[in-house]
């Protein structure tokens, strides 16, 4: 099991994202990690991510989801192909399709994980399945259809 995690490998060109981008100083810089054929996102809210008192804002979930869906879609893909996620060329995954139920009020007291399977992987087209949880407690569970990012936008 590699100590990096999925974003790490992520090349400069495609590491200024908000949610994953460990470029972006400002952003949330998930980490997320397999744990046998689960994906895991482990992330705790900061005070200024409230929606009401005691409780994380719906955007933010949606935007965990997201970026632990996407960065799964890319790690699933080198998987499939039996790669390294250094290897030649980069798989890059961005977002087609999200989905997000919100399940219970999430507590912003703690820490947040976030479990992925993936659903399906056809072509350039990887489904990921998310649950979010508080303390053990399904509070959100989403859906993420990434597709293949066009070479154009890796760079390099």
């Amino acid at each position: 099991m590699s100590d990096k995690a999925f974003q790490d490998y992520y090349l400069d060109s495609v590491a200024q994202c908000y949610g994953c981008g460990r470029l972006n100083a400002d952003g949330l810089q998930i980490k997320t990690f397999w744990e046998a054929d689960e994906s895991v996102t482990r992330f705790r809210p900061r005070p200024y991510h409230t929606a009401i008192s005691g409780f994380v804002y719906g955007g933010l979930i949606a935007s965990l989801v997201d970026c632990h869906g996407t960065g799964t879609a890319a790690a699933a893909a080198y998987r499939a192909e039996g790669r390294a996620m250094d290897s030649e060329p980069p798989l890059r995954y961005v977002t087609a399709s999200l989905h997000v139920d919100y399940l219970k009020p999430t507590p912003i007291d703690g820490e947040l994980e976030l479990r992925g399977r993936v659903k399906e992987i056809k072509g350039r087209k990887v489904v990921v399945e998310t649950t979010v949880y508080a303390a053990g407690v399904a509070t959100a569970r989403g859906e993420v259809v990434a597709v293949q990012m066009p070479k154009t936008f890796i760079g390099g």
